[in-house]
């Protein structure tokens, strides 16, 4: 008989016995720390404090606006379409931001799973019809507009986690 298997599987066991969950409190702040780097990251591109998130720019009706009540679903959808808008963008200032966006959303399937929630899958998203033209167009303006949008759902984002928001 072999005792090798045996030996990692009591090894293995006795790890396992001693790792703890991770406090949901924790993810919590995490969340909330990480939504304030992407705030300040934004605010660390100079040209992003030209347009206000509520303006109306023709063409970028695709960018989410502010939303007063959001679910963790919704959290969710909104930063997938940012994540998306942000990764079609050549820019560098932006790329952080959405790699950012992914673990912020990771963190938010976190918290719906400690909620029983499950957040429908959005990884694969289909890119906005109008977001190649406008690109092309209005690259800045659809960078500006963008963030500018991000920053204040990020803020609202940021004030439902206080409230403990449903799925």
């Amino acid at each position: 008989m072999c005792w090798r298997p045996l030996c990692r599987f009591l090894w293995l066991w006795s790890y396992l016995s001693y790792v703890q969950a991770v406090p949901i409190h924790k993810v919590q702040d995490d969340t909330k720390t990480l939504i304030k780097t992407i705030v300040t990251r934004i605010n660390d591109i100079s040209h992003t404090q030209s347009v206000s998130a509520r303006q109306r720019v023709t063409g970028l009706d695709f960018i989410p606006g502010l939303h007063p009540i959001l679910s963790l679903s919704k959290m969710d959808q909104t930063l997938a379409v940012y994540q998306q808008i942000l990764t079609s963008l050549p820019s560098q200032n932006v790329l952080q931001i959405a790699h950012d966006l992914e673990n912020l959303r990771d963190l938010l399937h976190l918290l719906a799973f400690s909620k029983s929630c499950s957040l429908p899958q959005t990884r694969g998203l289909q890119k906005p019809e109008s977001l190649d033209g406008v690109l092309e167009a209005s690259l800045y303006s659809t960078e500006v507009v963008a963030l500018s949008r991000l920053q204040g759902s990020l803020q609202d984002i940021l004030q439902q986690l206080d409230l403990s928001p449903e799925c």
